[in-house]
């Protein structure tokens, strides 16, 4: 059996909907984000009752394109996001917490079709 090699990679893409405002802030370095939330159907697995399973996942939009795109987006809408996974780390009630979220390098407005997909919120 021939060995598989592979280089390392970091790399997401993702398609669902959006789920609630994106919202934008501004942070103490200067910096500004915007964040939504996006929801993403799992696909069906042997022996499902029929109900649709989903992921609900983080996306930071840090660059200004990104940005642009994220704030124009409504609860409900089609998008497709590519970027990498990131663990964020920030301080919380006194203490270090740490999050996973998409950070993304690419959003685009899609129009979603077939079955398997959430239902706007």
């Amino acid at each position: 059996m021939a060995k598989r090699t592979a280089a390392p990679a970091n790399e997401v893409h993702l398609v669902g909907r959006v789920s609630g405002e994106p919202s934008c802030r501004e942070l103490p370095s200067g910096d500004e984000l915007v964040q939504l939330r996006l929801v993403v159907p799992r696909p069906p697995r042997r022996g499902d009752s029929g109900r649709t399973q989903v992921d609900t996942l983080d996306v930071a939009c840090w660059s200004a394109r990104t940005r642009r795109t994220a704030v124009g987006l409504a609860p409900g809408q089609g998008v497709e996001v590519t970027g990498a996974l990131r663990r964020r780390f920030f301080a919380a009630q006194g203490a270090r917490a740490s999050r996973y979220e998409v950070e993304a390098t690419l959003l685009r407005r899609v129009e979603l079709e077939g079955p398997g997909q959430p239902p706007p919120p």
